[in-house]
């Protein structure tokens, strides 16, 4: 054993063996922000409830006690979904508001039936899928996102819950452009202020996350697979998107997310499909 340790000892004063350097010359970590701790608790705080099914908990609890209108209708998505006020452009109709912002089709597939199946409603309204695209939570093929909306279509269905699959919205860069312009004209404050009032930019160019020719590609497998389904497809693609495959100036602001002139548009279109499934 002496005699084998000698050897290697020799060997690697020889040369024959590299040791990469790991230390440096000067100490220049990077900065770490304030109250890691704090962070890190409240992170894994977070992690415990990963799909969110806190987050609608108490009020499906009210639901429950509750007689369930024959029009009921739960919208289930994403940020797009979570910020439509549905009572503003709905009024008067007991439709139910399940989106949550940055969710992805994996985490609303565990939510089906707290979110959707346990409040009986007749229909079931399913906008889901550019958070997928932007890896929201991890890269995905375009398999598995089919595959799970069609577990959630299937689950809906065999409910007795009608579907209605919505294509995905289109995006812009055109809020960016205008930002750019903006700061072109007046140029921001040195790096070393803080944003809002300094340093880089708020937002990024929105096809650099959400390809169109990937949405593109999800809209056609929507459209058929809601025919296969016997489900609904609404087409809010088409009546958001202008010459250039993009989402229309001014109907959001930020080249995602619709605002109340986009809303606008997709209202009347969604409640047509609605009231033809509840008949």
């Amino acid at each position: 054993m002496k005699k084998f340790c000698a050897v290697i000892l020799m060997a690697m004063t020889a040369g024959s063996i590299r040791l990469s350097a790991q230390l440096v010359d000067e100490y220049n970590p990077p900065r770490a922000n304030c109250c890691l701790v704090m962070s890190a608790r409240n992170l894994a705080d977070q992690l415990q409830d990963w799909n969110q099914l806190g987050r609608y908990h108490k009020s499906n609890q009210e639901l429950l006690g509750q007689n369930v209108p024959e029009n009921r209708v739960v919208f289930m998505g994403d940020s797009i979904t979570d910020l439509w006020k549905l009572d503003q452009y709905f009024p008067g109709k007991p439709y139910v508001n399940r989106g949550i912002g940055g969710q992805t089709t994996p985490q609303m597939l565990v939510r089906m039936y707290p979110d959707v199946i346990d409040l009986k409603p007749p229909v079931m309204v399913l906008l889901a899928g550019t958070n997928d695209i932007a890896h929201n939570t991890g890269p995905e093929t375009a398999e598995m996102i089919e595959e799970n909306i069609m577990a959630m279509t299937e689950l809906a269905e065999q409910h007795g819950i009608k579907v209605i699959l919505c294509s995905i919205t289109p995006i812009s860069d055109y809020p960016y452009l205008k930002q750019q312009s903006e700061f072109a004209k007046n140029p921001p404050l040195p790096p070393s202020v803080p944003p809002p009032f300094g340093g880089p930019m708020l937002r990024m160019k929105m096809t650099e996350g959400r390809p169109p020719a990937d949405i593109l590609k999800l809209n056609a497998w929507l459209k058929s697979y809601a025919a296969q389904a016997h489900a609904t497809y609404v087409d809010y693609f088409a009546a958001l998107v202008d010459e250039k495959g993009l989402l229309k100036d001014g109907v959001s602001n930020d080249g995602l997310h619709p605002n109340p002139d986009g809303y606008k548009v997709m209202a009347p279109i969604v409640d047509a499909a609605i009231q033809q499934a509840l008949k």
